[in-house]
């Protein structure tokens, strides 16, 4: 059986996971993420358009896009934290339930801080959108529980188009040194 290309380890559940957790990542079919928390992709569109990201070297290999893609992704309190990531389509988010917080570094280097969550009178956002070539970081607090959102990617997620942000060194070119020592808990531990 050919790798996860997004479990490529092969994953397992957090230890620990209250009953409310794993009774939702089993009713949805939900795996590990390489980000933090569990996903499963729920919608490959069978409509395709042309490849705006292909180039002449990858043309002839990958003229075609999926036109969208949909995932559900959840954080829970074992596994609270998505490390910083970028993708090169544009990310639709919506919120089905519970609290984050999401971290956005601009190309621009600009940085952005928002709560996800069902307060909307207190400025939490129910729908977000993430642009591509932005990074992206979210993460629960223990008393926040699960939260459950779902993304639409367009044009579709392809791990191809996916990164981590490299290093610590990449961050402070981004942000600088005071802003990288703030956020640098959110990059990814190899």
């Amino acid at each position: 059986m050919p790798t996860d290309p997004l479990n490529p380890g092969g994953l397992t559940l957090a230890p620990n996971e209250s009953p409310a957790a794993l009774s939702l990542i089993s009713a949805l079919n939900m795996t590990p993420h390489i980000e933090g928390g569990y996903f499963v992709e729920t919608d490959r569109s069978k409509d395709k358009i042309p490849n705006p990201y292909a180039t002449e070297s990858t043309a002839t290999r990958d003229p075609m896009r999926t036109f969208s893609t949909l995932i559900y992704y959840l954080l829970t309190p074992h596994t609270p934290i998505g490390r910083f990531h970028r993708n090169k389509s544009r990310t639709i988010h919506l919120l089905h339930k519970g609290r984050a917080t999401y971290v956005l570094i601009h190309p621009d280097g600009s940085v952005e801080t928002f709560v996800v969550g069902q307060s909307v009178e207190n400025g939490e956002k129910l729908q977000w959108i993430v642009e591509g070539g932005d990074y992206k970081a979210s993460f629960v607090q223990p008393e926040d529980g699960e939260c459950l959102i779902s993304e639409v990617v367009i044009p579709g997620f392809e791990y191809t188009d996916h990164n981590f942000m490299a290093s610590r060194e990449e961050l402070v070119a981004l942000v600088g040194e005071d802003t990288a020592k703030e956020w640098e808990w959110l990059l990814r531990k190899d």
